[in-house]
């Protein structure tokens, strides 16, 4: 999609996979610039629903078959070309997917396929880990406190913008 401004925006969406005891599935990308944990997601194909292309994801990255997409609580625009060349940046939906407990993640793509897209692990991560993983780079940068927000005062009555 090219916003108004005539920059090459990737529509994409995420989720907190998240459970009681606060912890989160976090997806670790290896980019050339660095690495950054993530939530897991992805683009949203043509013609795709925002929840479709979330499930479709969260089958893709981590083996979830059997998922509730729960409430659309952030949104995320960041501008930054993409490695292809093909995107300026990309305007992120996230929404909270709560799951009973922890599992072991065992996601439908292979490996090398997972690598090409720059993910190289798939990991379940305390808030307070996140607070305290000082070598670390978590986006949204305020992770911890996005999280605890969350965790502490439930979902916004509407969306909020987060930053980069």
């Amino acid at each position: 999609m090219t916003s108004a401004d005539g920059l090459r925006i990737r529509e994409a969406v995420r989720a907190v996979v998240r459970t009681p005891d606060r912890h989160v599935l976090l997806v670790r990308f290896e980019f050339p610039m660095g690495r950054r944990w993530a939530l897991p997601g992805g683009g949203i194909d043509p013609g795709e629903t925002p929840h479709a292309a979330l499930r479709r994801e969260l089958h893709e990255e981590l083996g979830l078959t059997e998922v509730h997409v729960g409430r659309h609580v952030w949104n995320r625009l960041h501008i930054i070309p993409f490695v292809d060349g093909r995107f300026d940046g990309q305007r992120e939906q996230i929404f909270l997917v709560d799951v009973d407990t922890a599992f072991e993640p065992q996601p439908a793509l292979t490996w090398t396929q997972l690598n090409a897209e720059f993910v190289h692990e798939l990991r379940w991560w305390h808030i307070d880990e996140i607070d305290a993983a000082a070598d670390e780079w978590f986006v949204p940068q305020p992770l911890g406190r996005l999280l605890r927000a969350l965790s502490d005062d439930g979902p916004p009555p509407e969306p909020i913008d987060v930053p980069i």
